[in-house]
């Protein structure tokens, strides 16, 4: 076992996800220890940045959003799951470090997959860079908006 991986007794799928939420939604520098109950041990992770698998690599993941925004936080709009696997809508909110002041919202989604332990073995993120993310920075975002005016024409 390694020092991300805790053991943890099987749970049904509704439990898991309202695990994985509470996760999601508390998430601080100070319980990313907890991922291990939460992803299995080979779990793959992917969204618009990132493509890895295993604890480290995730963990990593985290702890650079850590980094990069101040007060990142996410709130679970929906939620569902059925026959091991499960859909979430969500809001990642976040104050940037450099270039836009206030808080910023990023809305997306995320499929989920869980292993017979209820452990995340699969995590896609689903959300549009250019509209949550890139049109928000000052020079990048008036050519992001011209571009969609432009191509709405």
């Amino acid at each position: 076992m390694t020092n991300t991986e805790i053991a943890v007794p099987p749970l049904d799928g509704e439990h898991a996800l309202v695990r994985l939420v509470a996760f999601y939604e508390n998430l601080s520098l100070e319980n990313l220890a907890q991922l291990g109950a939460v992803y299995a041990p080979d779990a793959s992770f992917k969204d618009p940045f990132n493509e890895v698998q295993g604890h480290a690599a995730i963990l990593s993941i985290f702890e650079h959003m850590f980094v990069q925004v101040d007060g990142p936080r996410f709130v679970v709009l929906e939620s569902m799951q059925q026959n091991g696997q499960a859909f979430l809508t969500w809001e990642f909110r976040f104050r940037m470090r450099r270039f836009v002041s206030g808080e910023q919202c990023v809305r997306g989604a995320s499929h989920v997959r869980f292993d017979a332990q209820g452990r995340v073995s699969l995590h896609r993120d689903y959300w549009d860079v250019a509209e949550e993310l890139y049109q928000k920075l000052p020079l990048l975002g008036g050519l992001m908006r011209w571009l969609r005016r432009a191509g709405q024409r």
